[in-house]
Order: C-alpha cells, then structure tokens, then sequence
C-alpha cells in the first residue's frame, strides 16, 4: 500500500506553483506527504514535474520516492498514470492524495485503508458530512486503467466507470480538505489554517 501525491502540476489559473506556497512554515506539499508518512502505508511516492528541483529540495528530509512526469503540462491524468507506472508491481493499492490539500489529515488516509483492507473494493472515498472527497485509494484491479489516463480526467473517469463498485467510509469531519486553484482559494486556506 502506498501513498502516491500528485506534486507535478503547472498551477496554470494560480501563475505560480502551488504545490511549494508556504503555509505554517513550510510548503503545501510537505503538509501532505506528512499526513501520508503517519498514516498506515508502507511508502509515499511523490509525482513531481513543474518546478521540480524546487520540489525536491522541500522533500530533502522525507523518506519519499520521486517521480518525474516529463507530461506533467498535460494535466493531471498524465501525472496519475506516470505514478501509477511506477509503482512496484507488488503494491496491492495506492491512495491518490493532492499536494494542493494540506488540510489532508492521517485519519482520514487510515479510514480509506481500513475499509479497503476489510471489502478489498477496486475503489474507495473518503465521505465527509457535506460530501465525498479525498482521499481516495484504488486497488491494484483499477492500475491498469489509472496507467492509461490522459489530460485533466485523473482518477474521475475511472471511479465513474467502477459505479457501485466504489465503497464510500464516513470521515467524521464537516468538508473534504480545501485545495488551492485560485488567489480566492489561496486566500480562504490561510484563513482557515489553525
């Protein structure tokens, strides 16, 4: 089981990469490869492309692996499915995780992975009062389909695909965790961190 946090993209609508905007003192994605590394998985593999060196030096003191997507212009798919690929062949499933969610939290990456571990379902999403959200974790049965993504679509087509087959665990938490796409975005995170 491992963690795979998408890291990679061009952060087109914010006009400067996301993935390193620092909050509390470090950057967005050291926020989630944090929660990643104390949830119950066995590794985190961070999928990295924009501004990649810079992302690398963030994660020097994180026991991560380090992909590199040379699509990562392409859109999310493309860095979901480069992920995918390099995975090892023995993972039984991954959780998909954002490097935009620093509101991610370790309890809700264990609820996925305990039901998972109890229904063995090709899917599996967090459930919060208002919604469904991240994280979500596919079995190994969904990898080939994951590998083949393209474009913006990430793991959407798939989880539509798998219909009732995607097992729902209830996080007792009011919302998924806010990600950033906007300056508004940006601007209603740091209010609400802390």
């Amino acid at each position: 089981m491992f963690a795979l946090v998408l890291a990679a993209g061009l952060s087109r609508r914010l006009g400067r990469p996301k993935q390193l905007l620092q909050l509390g003192g470090k950057p967005l994605v050291c926020h989630v490869v944090e929660a990643a590394l104390a949830a119950p998985i066995d590794g985190v593999v961070v999928v990295i492309g924009s501004h990649a060196s810079e992302v690398e030096q963030a994660l020097l003191d994180y026991q991560t692996y380090r992909v590199f997507n040379p699509h990562f212009s392409k859109g999310q798919g493309n860095s979901l499915s480069a992920g995918v690929r390099a995975i090892p062949s023995t993972v039984d499933a991954i959780v998909v995780l954002l490097a935009d969610m620093p509101g991610i939290r370790t309890e809700a990456i264990a609820a996925v992975v305990e039901r998972w571990r109890q229904t063995r379902a090709p899917a599996v999403m967090a459930r919060y009062t208002d919604g469904d959200g991240h994280p979500v974790l596919f079995d190994h049965s969904a990898f080939t389909d994951l590998a083949r993504l393209q474009g913006d679509s990430a793991g959407r087509e798939v989880l539509r695909r798998l219909g009732d087959q995607v097992e729902r665990v209830d996080v007792p938490l009011p919302g998924p965790p806010l990600d950033v796409d906007t300056e508004e975005d940006w601007e209603r995170l740091q209010a609400s961190w802390g």
